[in-house]
């Protein structure tokens, strides 16, 4: 990643926010192993056992945040990772990694994470 800006710092720290909750974090998980194919809120509710209230509340803040899309098939509603999104914040991560020290290739830590 080239130089980054001052915007895209504070956009990558409200992405880091938004994902800073336990429950969040439980939903980007379970949405990143239904990739690309995403999962119906019921579907989520079902595997982490959240309120549909609760439920709501979480994935409007990752959907605020760009972590997530949504799509209406129906009366349902599915929830996908945003993969770009996550990419381009892991580029921002691992940019500038070990570049002082050159301890380890940037090149090494993306891959491990494959």
């Amino acid at each position: 990643m080239k130089s980054v800006t001052s915007d895209q710092v504070v956009r990558f720290a409200d992405m880091f926010a938004a994902m800073g909750t336990e429950t969040r974090l439980q939903i980007m998980r379970e949405l990143l192993s239904a990739h690309p194919q995403g999962m119906v809120v019921g579907e989520i509710q079902a595997e982490l056992g959240l309120s549909g209230s609760n439920l709501s509340h979480h994935l409007d803040k990752l959907k605020n945040e760009d972590l997530v899309e949504v799509q209406r098939e129906g009366t349902y509603l599915r929830y996908r990772a945003n993969a770009g999104a996550l990419q381009e914040l892991l580029a921002f991560l691992y940019s500038e990694c070990c570049t002082r020290s050159k301890a380890i290739n940037p090149k090494a830590i993306v891959k491990s994470c494959a």
